[in-house]
């Protein structure tokens, strides 16, 4: 057994490079290779070409929108663009003024350091950034007490790329130093076939024009949940079929992850069946919501709660969430009386 540990380890750590080259090899390396999201796009290449043809580092910009629509992708594609290293982290993890001043001395003349939820920095983190971006300085404190001293560090100018999932938690001061405020919106049908398309050659999985649009209408217009969907998808061809993925298999790949037509996964349809059958379409709160159908409530509000207010299919009011006409029919629920729950069209 001690002798096939190693062997075991050595396996797992190539199996996790070769996953973690696949997924970078996904991400579009340069403007002209990114779908979607013109506006951000055009602002960009705007900002970013100015700031080539100057040769000064770029001004600070946020990005915001739904989790998976490409804001760390773009962070890198500016990089690439002006040539500069990008360094990326979290908001979660700069815990203490110390980590953020790590982060910031070690950059050099131009980097761009790309923070991903940057609304989840600490407020006394924060703070801190305010002269980082303006003045390109931060004021350290050293000990405490009566030998308590505060020691000023230069550090060169760099380019801060914020990513943030609720923008509206960074505070006022935070969003005006960011030059550019920018939002990414879902994707269309059309530019996810064509992200659909490009992946699977890049990862040489052959599928058809039909069984492209057929993953691309399921993937709740996110590029992240496509790729995934396009794995499981080849999977799926390669042990009940020839390998290739048409549309009746994305759609028995799909069916088989309860995803359906409609892009509505297994959690989706325990919110609306909840709210129709339990509520009468409400207003319910978002709380009762979250403890019928046994998730966080930030869960629901990030990940499900965007995409069935886009569709339509339920409304956030100030009494609480209510479902549309939309919702309603998808339900198989008739509004003004009740039915046996084993009749629902969703199940």
């Amino acid at each position: 057994m001690q002798q096939d540990e190693p062997k075991r380890s050595e396996f797992l750590e190539k199996a996790l490079e070769t996953q973690g080259a696949i997924d970078a090899a996904l991400r579009p390396p340069s403007f002209d290779d990114f779908t979607g999201q013109r506006k951000t796009l055009d602002r960009l290449k705007i900002m970013v070409g100015a700031a080539a043809v100057r040769q000064e580092p770029l001004k600070h910009i946020l990005l915001c929108g739904p989790p998976g629509l490409g804001k760390t992708t773009l962070a890198h594609i500016v990089g690439n663009e002006l040539k500069r290293e990008v360094r990326v982290t979290s908001g979660p993890v700069i815990d203490k003024p110390g980590d953020l001043a790590g982060l910031l001395t070690n950059l050099q003349e131009g980097d761009i350091l790309f923070i991903d939820e940057i609304h989840r920095i600490p407020k006394t983190v924060e703070e801190y950034l305010y002269s980082a971006m303006e003045d390109y300085r931060i004021d350290i404190m050293i000990d405490q007490g009566p030998n308590a001293r505060s020691v000023r560090l230069d550090i060169p100018r760099f380019t801060l790329i914020g990513a943030t999932t609720r923008v509206g938690l960074l505070s006022s001061p935070m969003r005006s130093r960011f030059t550019l405020q920018t939002r990414l919106d879902y994707y269309g049908q059309d530019d996810l076939t064509k992200i659909v398309n490009r992946s699977c050659a890049l990862i040489d999985c052959p599928i058809n024009q039909e069984g492209a649009e057929e993953i691309a209408s399921r993937a709740r217009g996110t590029p992240r949940i496509a790729n995934n969907l396009i794995h499981f998808a080849r999977d799926f061809a390669q042990q009940r079929a020839n390998g290739q993925i048409d549309r009746k298999i994305a759609a028995d790949a799909l069916e088989l992850l309860e995803i359906d037509h409609r892009g509505l996964d297994e959690m989706d349809k325990r919110i609306l069946i909840l709210m129709a059958q339990n509520y009468k379409g409400g207003p319910v709160g978002l709380g009762t919501i979250a403890v019928g159908v046994g998730e966080e409530e930030h869960t629901l509000e990030e990940v499900h709660e965007p995409f069935l207010i886009q569709e339509g299919y339920i409304q956030r009011t100030a009494q609480g969430r209510v479902l549309t006409a939309t919702g309603w029919e998808v339900t198989g629920i008739d509004g003004k009386e009740d039915k046996d729950p084993s009749q629902l069209s969703l199940l």
